[in-house]
């Protein structure tokens, strides 16, 4: 009989936005909505900060994965930011993925997540080749776009500010995909206490 350790699960690392920054958001969502992109937009509560995505892990996984996080999180203090501008992957031209962006101490964000792939990859876990761009995936293209209804949408939205906010815990979830849509599962929360 199969042990549980060989099941393997969708999962990544992330950190969680608060509630008054996901209503800010949704906003915006609302608003882009007008432009008639083909898009399909993430719900709310779905939009997150990614620090590492895996792809499947199994059980077994999970032990070093959380040796990883406890180290980093003992070395940095919560991270002050908030979302700002919008943005595209990969271009205007061919765009697959709008964006909310970041600001405040983005630095600090960016050395918290290196660190976090660095042990990672002690760990046998692959390194991320794309060098990291702190974002908050809003929406994915379903089909090519109108360059410059897409412009014009960028341009009205450039000045988009939230509220600052505190990003404390790094958080590890689980990813199944459902007909309805993802089912985020948290698997284990490490709070970032550096002072």
């Amino acid at each position: 009989m199969q042990r549980s350790q060989d099941l393997t699960m969708r999962a990544f690392i992330a950190l969680r936005l608060p509630e008054n920054i996901l209503s800010s958001i949704n906003k915006i969502q609302e608003d882009l909505k007008r432009y008639r992109l083909p898009v399909r937009w993430v719900r709310p509560g779905h939009i997150h900060l990614t620090l590492k995505f895996f792809g499947d892990i199994s059980e077994s996984d999970i032990k070093n994965i959380k040796i990883a996080i406890d180290a980093c999180a003992g070395n940095c203090p919560p991270v002050t930011l908030s979302a700002k501008g919008i943005g595209v992957f990969q271009s205007v031209s061919r765009p697959r993925v709008i964006w909310v962006g970041l600001s405040g101490q983005v630095p600090m964000l960016s050395t918290l997540q290196d660190a976090l792939e660095k042990m990672l990859e002690k760990s046998g876990f692959k390194k991320e080749e794309r060098p990291f761009k702190g974002h908050l995936t809003i929406g994915r293209f379903k089909e090519r776009v109108n360059s410059e209804k897409l412009i014009e949408a960028m341009r009205t939205h450039k000045d988009f500010n939230t509220d600052i906010f505190e990003a404390g815990e790094i958080i590890l979830f689980k990813s199944d995909l459902l007909p309805a849509g993802p089912v985020y599962t948290e698997l284990l929360k490490v709070p970032l206490t550096a002072s």
